[in-house]
């Protein structure tokens, strides 16, 4: 009997903390070693922009499945078959589209790096807040070698890893491992494959330790820094401080604050 082949998809599924929910969403297109495809993108962008507007959201871990990939890049088959600019510039923009709906996701996303992470995988990374590897993961843009520029969020990467490591992995198309990715800041950590789920739910822990609205206006006010000269950065950062207060979020966290410093001073 034939088995009909796994169909690609972005799949999600919950977890509830006493603090809050967590999404995980894994992209699952392993035959291809996870790469984004038409169909995996505009899943993708889906799956974000629905849980873009969940109030009990409290972060999201990204994932791909199987254990070989991150993502392996942008799917080679569809690229090959572009039948000129106007196709091209169409599918580079849904590429764009899952960065973008990652920025625009209110809580801190977690890319769970396990495996290849290429090209527009990296792309994606790069648009998560923070990023954790496995060390057996290898990392490349390699667009160069197939004639093509590493382009959309591959502009991320000079805040990452400066200009000058920018410009080599994007004019030389070498791929590298996780200690490199840790030791130029591409990644925050790196740990074995079997630790990195429980290294994952560490981190996942912290965030729920922080104040949830507070951890959303961060993310909004950091995105603003990234395009702003300093002295207007510094002026955002006031108003978010101000905007902050309409709210009964720092009220309520700064009391059980001193509440519980007076009960350890009491002890």
């Amino acid at each position: 009997m034939l088995v009909e082949p796994t169909r690609p998809c972005v799949a999600v599924r919950y977890q509830e903390y006493p603090r809050g929910r967590v999404a995980f969403v894994s992209i699952d297109n392993q035959s291809k070693l996870n790469s984004l495809s038409s169909p995996v993108m505009g899943q993708l962008i889906a799956r974000f922009a629905e849980l873009a507007i969940d109030a009990s959201l409290r972060a999201i871990v990204l994932s791909g499945a199987g254990g070989k990939a991150f993502i392996g890049g942008a799917d080679i088959d569809e690229m090959a078959a572009l039948a000129g600019p106007a196709q091209a510039r169409a599918f580079i923009l849904k590429v764009h589209g899952c960065c973008q709906a990652i920025r625009d996701t209110p809580v801190p996303v977690i890319a769970a790096i396990n495996g290849w992470c290429l090209g527009a995988g990296l792309e994606v990374a790069a648009a998560c807040d923070l990023r954790l590897a496995a060390n057996t993961a290898m990392f490349g843009m390699p667009e160069v070698r197939l004639g093509l520029p590493s382009v959309v969020e591959a502009a991320l990467l000079p805040s990452l890893i400066g200009w000058g490591r920018t410009r080599r992995i994007l004019m030389t198309g070498e791929t590298f491992g996780a200690a490199e990715a840790l030791a130029w800041g591409l990644v925050e950590e790196v740990h074995t494959t079997s630790s990195l789920p429980a290294a994952i739910d560490a981190l996942v822990g912290q965030l729920l330790e922080a104040e949830p609205q507070a951890v959303r206006n961060q993310k909004t006010l950091m995105q603003r820094w990234e395009e702003l000269p300093m002295s207007a950065a510094i002026a955002a950062g006031v108003d978010a401080f101000e905007q902050a207060w309409t709210g009964e979020e720092p009220s309520r966290a700064l009391r059980r604050y001193l509440a519980e410093r007076l009960a350890a001073k009491t002890r």
